[in-house]
């Protein structure tokens, strides 16, 4: 992860946090979403905003967004490793996890440059290198 983009998805987990802490809800969803935003791109990233939305519906005993949660969840895996990401998708459960969105101005500067392309390469050169030492080893 960059490391501009790196400290502003950690500062909307900070604010979602915080806001979590006073007790506004919908700040802190608001907030967590963002940080979907800006982390959906790197898997750790991705599932932890993941995880906290679904530790947030728990909290709120909201069924509808939990089981979303764990299905995303569920699904980042083989999704990162396709190379597919819905740029700008908020990650909560009352949006389709397969619908790009618009990415909020305040957070394009951020993800400027990002090629989905280049993800794609990349996953297939490890991919190709595990697959050839699976091979080369196996016995």
């Amino acid at each position: 992860m960059k490391l501009g983009v790196k400290a502003a998805f950690a500062a909307e987990m900070a604010y979602a946090r915080s806001a979590e802490a006073t007790g506004d809800i919908a700040l802190t969803k608001r907030h967590l979403e963002r940080a979907h935003i800006l982390g959906q791109r790197w898997y750790l990233a991705h599932v932890k905003t993941h995880f906290h939305m679904l530790r947030l519906a728990l909290k709120q005993s909201d069924a509808k967004e939990a089981r979303g949660q764990l299905v995303r969840l569920i699904g980042a895996a083989p999704f990162h490793m396709a190379g597919w990401v819905p740029v700008g998708n908020t990650g909560g459960a009352d949006v389709s996890p397969t619908l790009p969105m618009p990415i909020p101005s305040d957070l394009q500067f951020y993800l400027e440059g990002h090629s989905l392309r280049k993800g794609l390469v990349m996953r297939g050169a490890v991919i190709a290198v595990l697959v050839a030492a699976y091979l080369l080893f196996r016995q």
